[in-house]
């Protein structure tokens, strides 16, 4: 009978034959080292190119990039942590968006905070997973303290909970799940009978997240009633209660008002008292979307632009819009804590049902089981820095649009479509001789593209009431005036340009 070797000797000549090669690329007590010093040349890549970006945009465009990724061929492998480094450098650095840049004015993307940044790096080389008590322990807990800090400033109470996600779109959908099953608790008949009748009402410059949230949840996006807004696009409060009251007549119930406070085009913060007032006459779930407008919370002076916001069932609120963190960074704040076992489920595996409440697991209010630590940057922001500075910077934000503002009204071929709220100014170009209403609305794409393929700046679009406009999205607390005074010249001086290239054009035709 042939004796039989220990297990462990059993297993040593694979083991070895696996170390030296693939294992040596894993984080463990032997690679720590190198893992430092890897995340320090990654670090410096980074720092060189932030530092040497002469714009916020090399203006790529698709093919050439798409060229250049093609002639890559993932079957070989360059070897080494440094090589690819290098070729990432080539492929995405070079080339990448810099949000950091002072004229950078497109889309609602923040420079970030350096103690976040230092903070990724803990969570991205420990890994932590945030479902589970036994998979996370202080994280969990410093989660927890942050929904606690920041429901406080939203003031909704001691009862108050909430978990972070990715973004808001999928806190919005949390909101807008948490009141359906609110509405059709202990209603007779399948799902799609009990959702029979039920109506969600927004503002027309709501967040195209609800729409989406309403027809995932089986609702459909016809259930998503579009309020009017007034000449400052908000919630006209007004139309809300009659369009609320002929629902009502017509069979038809209230399952969720939205609130938005802070639109993506214009930082619009609607009526949040009035909008509060009517959710609980109708009886409807009252949800605020403060994707944007959550910068207000640390405000110095400009918080009680969110007074009604206390009233809220649910707040989404966008860390990595308006308090400076790495994407993604957010959160559903609800005001009562037992709402959130509207989500829960338990499975044997992970949570189960007899364990409930011996352990605080996160996966029970989270809609994501997986999940990264993305409440440490922000802890460490706040420990570092304090929230006051954070609020300072947003400020600092807002009173630069106000300014902005300011020069596109009183520059003569600028048009300012509305009053500046938060961090967005919204205004199209008008050449100074008159030109065919049909040739304005293509004149805004192409200024866009021509200060994007320059690399000089760039700046965001919408379509307001069919016109399409330019927009200046201000989430800089280092831009200046004069970097805002620079990119209108800009535009003016393309917008000049085109128009003049398209009646030279309509001429010799």
């Amino acid at each position: 009978m042939t004796p039989q070797r220990p297990l462990a000797q059993t297993l040593s000549t694979p083991m070895r034959s696996l170390a030296g090669t693939a294992a040596d690329h894993l984080l463990g007590t032997d690679t720590a080292e190198r893992m430092a010093e890897e995340f320090g040349a990654a670090a410096r890549l980074a720092a060189r190119s932030i530092a040497a970006a002469a714009g916020p945009t090399t203006g790529p465009g698709p093919a050439a990039l798409r060229a250049r990724l093609d002639a890559v061929d993932l079957r070989t492998p360059l070897g080494n942590t440094a090589a690819a480094l290098e070729e990432a450098t080539e492929l995405y650095l070079r080339d990448a968006v810099y949000f950091h840049h002072p004229r950078y004015a497109a889309h609602l993307n923040c420079p970030v905070a350096l103690p976040a940044i230092a903070a990724e790096a803990l969570v991205t080389t420990v890994n932590t997973s945030m479902d589970t008590w036994d998979q996370s322990a202080g994280a969990t807990l410093i989660e927890q303290r942050l929904i606690d800090w920041a429901a406080d400033l939203a003031g909704l109470g001691p009862d108050a909970d909430g978990v972070f996600t990715s973004g808001g779109t999928a806190s919005n959908l949390q909101a807008m799940l948490l009141a359906r099953n609110t509405a059709v608790a202990g209603k007779p008949g399948s799902l799609p009978e009990r959702l029979a009748g039920l109506r969600i009402y927004a503002s027309a410059d709501s967040h195209f997240s609800i729409s989406t949230s309403a027809s995932l949840l089986g609702l459909g996006a016809e259930a998503v009633v579009a309020v009017p807004v007034d000449g400052r696009h908000r919630m006209d409060a007004v139309a809300l209660q009659a369009a609320l009251a002929a629902d009502r007549a017509a069979g038809l119930h209230a399952l969720a008002i939205v609130a938005t406070a802070g639109t993506t085009d214009f930082g619009a913060i609607d009526p949040l008292q009035g909008i509060g007032d009517l959710a609980a006459e109708y009886g409807a779930w009252f949800h605020v979307d403060a994707a944007y407008g959550c910068g207000l919370l640390g405000s110095p002076r400009h918080r009680g632009l969110l007074a009604g916001i206390e009233a809220a069932d649910s707040v989404t609120v966008d860390f990595h819009k308006s308090f400076f963190q790495p994407i993604g960074s957010s959160a559903i704040l609800v005001r009562d804590r037992a709402r959130l076992a509207l989500v829960s489920h338990h499975a044997e595996y992970l949570n189960p049902a007899a364990e409930a409440g011996r352990a605080p697991n996160q996966v029970d209010k989270s809609l994501a089981t997986t999940r990264r630590f993305d409440a440490l940057k922000l802890w460490v922001t706040l420990r570092a820095i304090g929230a006051e500075a954070l609020g300072t910077m947003f400020d600092t934000v807002m009173d630069l649009a106000a300014a902005a503002g300011t020069l596109v009204k009183e520059h003569p071929e600028l048009e300012l479509a509305a009053e500046v709220q938060l961090s967005t100014v919204v205004f199209r170009y008008v050449p100074a001789l008159p030109v065919p209403d049909g040739d304005l609305e293509p004149l805004a794409n192409e200024i866009r593209r021509a200060l994007y393929e320059s690399g000089e700046a760039m700046v965001a679009a919408t379509t307001i009431e069919g016109v399409r406009h330019l927009k200046l999205t201000l989430l800089n607390p280092q831009t200046g005036i004069g970097d805002v005074a620079a990119i209108l010249e800009a535009i003016v001086a393309h917008g000049r340009r085109i128009s003049g290239e398209r009646a030279l054009g309509q001429v010799q035709a």
